[in-house]
């Protein structure tokens, strides 16, 4: 049997903004185009709140349809905004990690994300290749004025993207990793569970936490290999240690704790009915 017939081979998704970066998209695109960020989290937590948009997809309508943004941003501004982007350490590393560093698995890296497309391939340029890479992708005009949306990434539409994926590399829904921040990655994180996949949230967020299989906070990416190594390859916790010094990381910390979202408010007092406890 051949060494490709014993690869086990997945596909490894991943969202981009506050998951392989610091910084939101949103707040970075204001600040160089002068709106302040005050404004632009207003405006989209507004449409949030109405479900005007695909949850994820504010910025892209906001480019669309806000006459403040539609004015002034053109396309050179979202590349400018993809070198601006702080990204997390070890992108690089994860990337060629998940692709040949564990023996007898395959994990095929993707970016979707509901960002537009020209600030991901700018940010992760040299790092993930731009066919591996699936934002919201605008028309343009032919002064950079955005005229229409091609396609958003966001909600369903990951979902959706993911299918593909699935189909054009013929793997099946179980062996797909998937691992996001925030309420954007509800409706793909509850598909890929329901599919026997395997999901890793990377904040503390409740929207997420309380569906991802495992949560991972780290200001480093290659820390999501943990439970993919833990999980899926099923490795030991000291193998796992050894993976990170045979990258020259230290696992310094490593704590897990199972957290439970509680909200208390008094109760209301309810008396007893004196009429009939004398009767």
């Amino acid at each position: 049997m051949t060494e490709n017939k014993l690869m086990r081979r997945f596909i490894f998704a991943s969202d981009f903004d506050q998951t392989l970066t610091f910084n939101d998209t949103g707040y970075v695109l204001s600040e160089l185009i002068g709106i302040p960020t005050a404004e632009f989290e207003r405006k989209a937590r507004g449409m949030a709140k109405l479900n005007l948009v695909q949850q994820g997809a504010e910025l892209a309508y906001l480019l669309l349809h806000d006459p403040e943004f539609h004015s002034r941003v053109r396309k050179q501004h979202l590349y400018e905004v993809g070198k601006r982007i702080r990204l997390k350490e070890n992108i690089a590393r994860l990337s060629e990690t998940l692709a040949s560093g564990i023996e007898g698995f395959q994990f095929d890296f993707y970016v979707l994300s509901a960002a537009p497309l020209e600030v991901i391939h700018s940010a992760l340029e040299g790092i993930v290749p731009t066919d591996h890479i699936f934002g919201t992708e605008f028309r343009y005009r032919e002064s950079g004025e955005i005229d229409s949306i091609v396609r958003a990434t966001a909600g369903y539409g990951k979902v959706a993207v993911l299918e593909h994926l699935q189909a054009q590399n013929q793997i099946g829904a179980d062996h797909v990793v998937y691992t996001g921040d925030g309420s954007s990655d509800i409706h793909v994180m509850l598909n890929v569970n329901m599919h026997d996949g395997y999901t890793i949230a990377v904040s503390e967020s409740r929207h997420v936490s309380q569906i991802a299989k495992r949560t991972i906070l780290s200001s480093n990416a290659l820390a999501v290999m943990a439970p993919v190594l833990e999980d899926i390859v099923g490795w030991e916790r000291i193998r796992i240690r050894q993976f990170f010094q045979a990258n020259g990381l230290m696992v310094q910390e490593w704590d897990r704790v199972r957290t439970d979202w509680l909200t208390l408010r008094p109760a209301q007092t309810v008396w007893p009915d004196v009429t009939s406890a004398e009767q």
